[in-house]
């Protein structure tokens, strides 16, 4: 596949306990994103995005 329909997109997720733990761990907020395609599910954990 060279490509993929970004259906329904991405989506913020509320505070998880992972975003929790890597907040305290490193003193900075984490966020969570869940992003769906039409032939992926994929979830993010990050601090900022550019």
């Amino acid at each position: 596949m060279k490509w993929h329909c970004l259906y329904p997109g991405a989506q913020l997720l509320p505070e998880s306990e992972a975003t929790r733990r890597w907040s305290k761990a490193l003193g900075i907020d984490f966020h969570e994103v869940r992003i769906e395609t039409n032939a992926h599910n994929l979830t993010l954990l990050f601090s900022d995005l550019r």
